[in-house]
């Protein structure tokens, strides 16, 4: 294999690639291999006759083909190639390779991609390829930021299917013809240049945006996250813009909480109106000796903005209730659920089921937990899964049966993974699947969950029931009667 250096004039015809290996025995067989890979090179380099054009030199490592065997010079293993064309400032061959770009290139104007973005049903992808500075004066709301000399590292990634409709954009008009072009070679069917870039859009008065950016610091303490393709800077602004409301400051919310915290979940809302007790700290990570007595959410507060001021941790020192569930979940982006009753997680289910947010739910048993997400509208909710509470008998809690110190923490670790990803966007969460996890035998075991479609709360078109008496409901349905829905 031969190396084939291209000059930068010429780049934009290999996909931007400064250096092509080729297998050839000469000079001659090296650029017919190039010209049949990347159209449009061939008379750029070569005459009608077949000959190299006089405004071009080649060279085989220091030597000038013209001092051997011209084109029939003989290629070695390794041999670097060079082409050197004769430049004047380029003024004429840019303004040439526009036009021919735009032989090949559907261009739109700024107004026609305003419609697109605007109109119902699927929209074009559009990519902005102009220069982080550039970027960060401002950009077209929605649009994905990847720099010219990166698209084709990752567009692939950023639009994994050939067919979707792009729209590429830059500050002028004319990158995002190379642009597009390149797109096309890499076998994207429908492939659009905006004309007059950026530019043109912003004096047309349409809607733009600056792009948040994280701090130095940020990007120091999220450096880890940022070296993930999933996560990255935008996911790490996602999980920063994030609120995550947590039901329960104990042994569940307690590990949660803190590794919500320490990946940068922006707001965290802990709701809990019981105090610090010794039994507590078994399990319960973010209490200590000293705050017992205090409440718990203004001791997970210390404790979680010790560890990352970066958040904000706001207390609700009050117990979940029909009165206040509903403006704390329509807040929320993410629900946690590590209540330990049957009354709140019923409560909780409901306002869930309400506002359409998805509910992360565990729950501990001496050496065994389970963990699953309800999401309205993706998969059952836990009425579905429970349409009534146990007997109290069937059903007793931590301080009656006991619970491995260590488990909520893998349950609620477990908790903070699935809300992370649905903040993300990424995976699979655990969506009408239920993991269970047995302590003593070191085993996951994934049960599948389904939807039930007469659900009183989830069922498909069926209006709200209103919030009830929830204490009520769990005490008659233990003794087998059914509890009446309350006004909202």
């Amino acid at each position: 294999m031969a190396i084939v250096r291209i000059p930068t004039p010429l780049r934009s015809l290999v996909g931007g690639a400064d250096e092509v290996e080729v297998a050839a025995a000469n000079v001659r067989e090296a650029l017919e291999e190039l010209s049949r890979r990347h159209e449009g090179l061939r008379e750029r380099l070569l005459g009608p006759d077949g000959e190299l054009r006089h405004f071009v030199n080649l060279y085989v490592g220091a030597d000038d083909i013209r001092d051997r065997d011209g084109l029939e010079t003989p290629l070695a293993e390794r041999d670097v190639v060079s082409i050197v064309p004769a430049i004047a400032g380029g003024l004429p061959d840019v303004r040439a390779l526009m036009a021919e770009l735009r032989q090949r290139v559907r261009e739109v104007s700024a107004e026609q991609v305003h419609e697109l973005l605007r109109r119902p049903g699927p929209r074009p992808v559009l990519i902005d390829v102009r220069e982080p500075d550039e970027v960060e004066q401002g950009m077209i709301p929605g649009a994905l930021a990847i720099p010219r000399g990166l698209l084709e590292f990752r567009i692939e990634q950023a639009v994994p299917d050939r067919a979707t409709p792009i729209v590429v954009h830059c500050a002028s008009g004319g990158r995002s013809l190379l642009a597009a072009d390149s797109l096309q070679r890499l076998g994207y069917r429908d492939v659009a240049s905006m004309a007059g870039g950026y530019r043109a859009w912003e004096q047309a008065g349409y809607e733009t945006t600056r792009p948040l950016r994280l701090s130095p610091a940020q990007r120091r303490r999220y450096l880890r996250h940022l070296a993930i393709p999933e996560v990255g800077e935008q996911g790490q602004l996602r999980l920063l813009g994030a609120t995550v409301l947590l039901v329960g400051a104990g042994g569940l919310g307690c590990p949660a909480a803190y590794f919500l915290a320490a990946a940068g979940v922006g707001r965290l809302v802990i709701v809990d109106d019981d105090v610090v007790d010794e039994t507590n700290l078994q399990r319960q990570i973010l209490h200590t000796v000293d705050r017992i007595g205090q409440p718990k959410v203004d001791s997970a507060r210390r404790q979680l903005l010790a560890l990352n001021p970066d958040i904000e941790v706001v207390g609700v020192q009050q117990r979940l209730t029909s009165a206040n569930v509903s403006e704390l979940v329509a807040a929320a982006d993410v629900v946690l659920d590590g209540s330990d009753n049957f009354p709140t997680r019923y409560l909780l289910n409901d306002a869930c089921v309400l506002h359409r947010k998805p509910c992360v739910h565990g729950s501990v048993f001496r050496f065994e937990g389970q963990v699953t997400v309800f999401w309205p509208g993706r998969g059952p909710c836990y009425r579905c899964l429970y349409p009534a509470p146990p007997p109290p008998e069937l059903a007793p809690s931590c301080a009656e049966a006991g619970v491995l110190g260590v488990l909520p923490g893998v349950i609620g670790l477990l908790e903070a993974v699935e809300v992370i990803k649905i903040i993300l966007g990424q995976g699979e969460p655990l969506v009408g699947r239920l993991l269970t996890y047995d302590a003593l035998r070191a085993r996951f075991t994934e049960l599948r969950t389904r939807r039930d479609p007469d659900c009183a709360y989830c069922g498909e078109g069926r209006p709200f029931p209103g919030f009830i008496d929830y204490e009520q409901f769990c005490a008659s349905a233990g003794a087998g009667q059914p509890a009446a829905p309350a006004a909202r």
